[in-house]
Parts: C-alpha cells; sequence; structure tokens
C-alpha cells in the first residue's frame, strides 16, 4: 500500500466514524420509544385481559369556585 491508498482508507474510516456517531443517538432514540411502545402494549392488553375500566375522574373544582382562605398574620 502506498500513501494514497492509506489516506483514501484512514479518510473512509474517518467518514463512516462520524456516520455512526451522527446517527447512533437517533437509533437509540428510536430503540427506546419502540421499547416503551411494546411496554404500554403489553400493559393495554393486561388491563383488557383483567377486564377492569378506567374509573372516570372526579371533577375539579373550576378554578376560582371556590373561595380561598389565606393565612393572615396574628
Amino acid at each position: 500500500m502506498d500513501t494514497t491508498w492509506m489516506q483514501a482508507l484512514t479518510s473512509m474510516v474517518a467518514v463512516l466514524g462520524l456516520f455512526v456517531f451522527m446517527t447512533l443517538p437517533a437509533l437509540i432514540g428510536i430503540a427506546h420509544e419502540r421499547r416503551i411502545d411494546r411496554q404500554i402494549q403489553r400493559a393495554e392488553a393486561a388491563r383488557a385481559a383483567a377486564g377492569r375500566r378506567e374509573e372516570p375522574a372526579v371533577p375539579r373544582p373550576a378554578t376560582g369556585a371556590a373561595p380561598h382562605r389565606t393565612a393572615r398574620a396574628a
């Protein structure tokens, strides 16, 4: 191998290294999201299999509907 081959090989390895360095966070994020999606699907399937229903949330009073009491200095 002469110098031009070695420079070409070094450049190619550098470009591939930068490509991996740039795409690795995105690939990790995709894998993380897929794992979360599988966990959600398993939880939904388990909930459906158990026959549970989600209880409706208790409605909270509207903001400002109830009088607020503040602490007073003695």
